[in-house]
């Protein structure tokens, strides 16, 4: 069947095929908004009946998404906090800390070392890791986010991943914040990481997750679904599939990442709350700290408690 008649047909929507096997038959699978912002629109997730993969379908054109991710949209940055400005660039450093720690269980980093994030948004990331490491640092967005102060220094590419003018067997470190349940192609992004990595490089993808206790309690007001800016909604199982087959070798799988699953959990009662009309996030930023710190006995665990978040690790074969 195919659903994409489910959501009324808008110039900007385009049906498409499954990204894991090229299926075209598919069962509704949940509605979404996008809650955060409030932007109107109904936004169809579905289920491949061939492979199972979740994904939004019909999803909006790749000429049109770019309206989505406007100087409001958190990854940007540009939202003026008052007061509270240090507390979100606190959060914001302790996240980039996060994945560094992270990243550094896997891969030790030097001068010699050459590392790209993709979607690497404003660059805090890569600047952490040019100032710690000496590392080369290459960043590709989707936004052009080069007058950005922290990606001065880092090589940045705008626009498509798998079009950039990247060489091959170029870099140590490939990293991918959750950028890949946006993508339009995810598996030829994953084949691009594979050519541009060094063989015995090392590739590191947090994305959230589908088979997640969050997803279970909030459903269609789940953040990780994040519509219409996510494309694909990854289990655990699909998640290492396509990294598999993209010819990596699975090095660790994490049921948890670098970005807090507190936020999956503000944000998704909050969004319950609200119903579609969107996250003032100026107001919000307040409460959320406090709720942080009652939740924290609680999220002591959360590396057992399969939240909100998976990373798998892997490595080009050499």
């Amino acid at each position: 069947m195919n659903v994409a008649l489910a959501v009324a047909p808008t110039p900007f929507l385009e049906d498409v095929a499954c990204y894991g096997c090229g299926d075209r038959a598919a069962r509704p699978f949940i509605q979404a908004q996008d809650d955060l912002t409030g932007k109107p629109g109904t936004f169809q997730f579905v289920s491949c009946q061939g492979c199972g993969l979740t994904y939004q379908n019909p999803r909006v054109s790749l000429e049109h998404i770019k309206d989505f991710y406007d100087d409001e949209y958190i990854a940007h940055r540009k939202t003026n906090w008052g007061p509270l400005n240090k507390a979100f660039d606190r959060a914001m450093n302790q996240l980039d800390a996060a994945k560094d720690q992270l990243v550094s269980r896997y891969v030790s980093l030097t001068p010699a070392s050459e590392v790209l994030d993709v979607g690497c948004g404003v660059g805090t990331f890569l600047r952490r890791l040019r100032e710690r490491y000496r590392v080369a640092a290459t960043g590709i967005d989707f936004k052009n986010l080069a007058s950005y102060p922290a990606l001065h220094g880092t090589e940045f590419h705008c626009g498509l991943f798998y079009e950039a003018p990247l060489a091959d067997r170029r870099f140590d470190l490939v990293t991918m914040w959750h950028f890949l349940e946006h993508d339009y192609d995810p598996l030829r992004s994953l084949r691009t990481a594979h050519r541009v990595l060094k063989r015995g490089g090392t590739m590191v993808i947090e994305v959230p997750r589908l088979d997640s206790n969050t997803f279970r309690l909030f459903r269609h007001r789940w953040p990780g679904l994040q519509a219409p800016q996510h494309t694909v909604l990854y289990d655990r199982e699909h998640l290492v599939s396509f990294v598999e087959r993209a010819g990596f070798e699975c090095v660790d799988y994490l049921p948890y990442g670098a970005f807090p699953a507190y936020f999956y959990l503000f944000t998704g009662a909050a969004f319950l709350m609200l119903k579609g009309r969107g996250l003032n996030l100026k107001r919000a930023i307040a409460p959320y700290f406090v709720g942080k710190v009652l939740t924290a006995p609680i999220l002591a665990f959360e590396k057992h408690l399969n939240l909100a978040m998976q990373t798998v690790v892997c490595r080009r074969p050499r």
